[in-house]
């Protein structure tokens, strides 16, 4: 005779089975990403999104499950990976992106979702759930005017993209010149696609500045070093740290011997001493990378997606002690423990967030590079 199950006890395991289904437990950590992979942008994107393919598959002994997006430095695109990882793959937390006018997109639905958002690109503060890995702008700046000031510039020139990044470059620079005694005499912008920036470098050639200032990143910032050059300029070039990548050495080729450059450690982690505490983290990466993807082809932007994994591996055990992986709580957590990282050595600054800084990048986080015989040479 076959076992029956009351009918009161057969509703209940009904209805436990129908609760389970519908509020599933979740072992792992599900981190998400979005990246400039493709476009204009590629040479900073891509190797943020390869760097994220060899992140470890566990972190604090729990299984970590990765999605990566690409956003071709799109902001709709960006915003829209943003709500399909938070809302469809319900990630813990999410990488990226790799261009400041896309993170800036993402940034409202990462507090709308209550989801940590850790930016692989500068931003200015935004709100509680955004992060910003990589230098401000106005640390980075402040080294290279302070440069301006010691070999006696009285005049600065700027030059940039016509987006959040060139608005960044500019603000830091029209904030800390005058306070240098240098006067900022133009704005010039250009798009990231433009092929040429003759009638702006025109402009700036006839106001004879002493030092020229360039906002823009990757191949596309040695635009106005090209033009420049051809048409005799003598003065200092300074150029953003998002130039640290071989497209910009490849294009700008001897138009851009002589810039100056603030940038992160990582780009010249062979030249640091042994004392410098980003040396270590970045000789280990540059191996890992290279191992995966070719001897010589790990780049900064590439590291600043690694610095996110150390700043996971810092804060996922602390958040693992609140909430578990999936729940509103380890959200919570986690972000919590984001703003509260101490002495984090990654490959490009010694980080230490807080409630008013959610980048915990500070001056020894920059050194100032210069371009010598097609490669960057340590200054400072």
């Amino acid at each position: 005779m076959r076992n029956r199950i009351p009918q009161a006890g057969f509703a209940l395991l009904l209805s436990v089975l129908a609760l389970a289904a519908a509020s599933p437990v979740r072992a792992d950590i599900v981190v998400g990403g979005t990246f400039t992979a493709t476009g204009p942008n590629t040479p900073i994107g891509a190797p943020g999104k390869n760097a994220f393919a060899i992140f470890p598959e566990t972190i604090a002994g729990q299984h970590v499950k990765y999605i990566g997006l690409d956003d071709a430095c799109d902001s709709t695109l960006a915003a829209k990976n943003m709500r399909k990882l938070t809302e469809e793959d319900k990630v813990d937390v999410v990488v990226g992106t790799s261009c400041t006018p896309g993170c800036l997109a993402m940034a409202d639905v990462a507090q709308e979702r209550k989801t940590a958002q850790v930016c692989l690109a500068p931003l200015p503060p935004r709100n509680p759930w955004v992060f910003s890995v990589p230098q401000s702008a106005q640390i980075m700046i402040e080294g290279l005017v302070e440069h301006m000031k010691a070999h006696g510039a009285k005049s600065v020139a700027f030059i940039g993209f016509s987006d959040g990044w060139g608005d960044l470059n500019y603000d830091a620079l029209n904030k800390l010149a005058p306070a240098a005694g240098i006067k900022v005499i133009t704005n010039e912008r250009y798009a990231r696609a433009d092929t040429s920036v003759t009638p702006q470098v025109l402009k700036m050639f006839s106001l004879n500045p002493d030092v020229v200032y360039v906002g823009a990143s990757a191949a596309p910032a040695a635009l106005p070093s090209i033009a420049l050059a051809e048409r005799g300029y003598k003065g200092q070039v300074y150029h953003s740290p998002a130039v640290a990548n071989p497209d910009f050495l490849r294009v700008g080729g001897k138009a851009v011997e002589g810039s100056l450059v603030a940038t992160g450690p990582f780009l010249v982690r062979d030249q640091l001493p042994d004392s410098n505490l980003s040396k270590k983290p970045g000789l280990e990466f540059a191996r890992l990378y290279d191992a995966r993807y070719g001897a010589g082809s790990v780049t900064p932007f590439g590291a600043y997606a690694w610095d996110v994994y150390l700043w996971l591996n810092a804060a996922i055990p602390v958040a693992l002690k609140q909430g578990k992986p999936g729940t509103v709580e380890f959200r919570q957590a986690l972000r919590d423990a984001l703003e509260n990282l101490h002495d984090v050595a990654g490959t490009h600054a010694i980080y230490s967030t807080s409630a008013s800084d959610h980048s915990g990048v500070d001056a020894r986080g920059r050194v100032i590079v210069r371009v010598e015989n097609g490669a960057f040479r340590l200054v400072n």
